[in-house]
């Protein structure tokens, strides 16, 4: 009899083609389920993930569901699939008995992303892959303005990607903030779900207002006019990172970001 797992994972997506599976490259998706098989009886396992993300975006609170048919305890779990996840930069920091009922995608209330632009002259060093370098003077107070105008439910349209495959650009967006914090800006979102490069291409445009380049209330027009070419850029994949996903109650125990608010 299989028992469904519930696992925490971070992992640096530098290296990966992004969660999923690919026709070439190594995926998330990939090494957690080969390592997993290493511990199955018989029947190798497949995983269910709360946020499928991009080649490059790191993760630093994903949720991954996983049934195995070997009886185990959770510390046995988590430490055996870290060993046989090495040298990869993939890390699972908890494991728990998934609640019934429960799915990793599926279950979700809200995903949480952070994205960092390091702003400055000087390139990164130590933060280097982890942010995207802009060099020119950012106005965060602007930015925020702008994303400030998002907020809400609307047709995401002009925030969507060309290859997104979701049935409805309608998405409920109920956190985007923006702060300096010193030579870092830090632009945090969260909605139930997201289109694909939602985020990515809202941080785009929120550049340019930045920059001074749009008005903050030029946002409100690029949302209005339902068309990807009326946004800016699509922003690097190297300064997002999935933070959390939160359920109606936490999986894990005691952790309250993971709870619905």
């Amino acid at each position: 009899m299989s028992t469904s797992w519930a696992l925490l994972v971070e992992y640096d997506g530098a290296p990966f083609v992004g969660w999923q599976r690919q026709a070439s490259g190594v995926s998330v998706q990939q090494l957690i389920e080969a390592a997993a098989a290493r511990l199955a009886l018989a029947a190798p396992p497949a995983t269910i993930v709360a946020g499928r993300t991009d080649a490059g975006v790191h993760a630093a609170g994903q949720v991954v569901q996983l049934s195995l048919d070997r009886p185990i305890g959770p510390e046995a779990l988590r430490a055996a699939l870290n060993f046989h996840l090495k040298p990869h930069p993939v890390v699972v920091l908890q494991a728990a008995v998934a609640p019934a009922d429960w799915n990793a995608r599926f279950s979700a209330r809200w995903r949480r992303y952070r994205y960092v632009i390091l702003n400055r002259r000087a390139r990164p060093a130590l933060a280097a892959g982890r942010v995207w370098h802009v060099t020119e003077k950012l106005d965060a107070a602007a930015m925020a303005a702008g994303a400030a105008l998002l907020l809400g439910r609307h047709d995401f349209t002009s925030f969507r990607a060309s290859a997104c495959q979701a049935k409805s650009p309608l998405r409920t967006l109920d956190r985007l903030e923006v702060a300096r914090d010193g030579e870092t800006i830090v632009i945090t979102a969260q909605a139930r779900s997201f289109l694909h490069h939602q985020v990515r291409n809202m941080v785009g445009s929120l550049w340019r207002v930045g920059g001074g380049a749009w008005p903050p209330a030029r946002m409100e027009a690029v949302l209005a006019a339902r068309d990807r070419a009326a946004a800016g850029p699509t922003a690097p994949a190297e300064g997002l990172c999935l933070m959390a996903v939160g359920y109606p109650a936490d999986p894990f125990g005691g952790r309250d970001d993971l709870t619905e608010a």
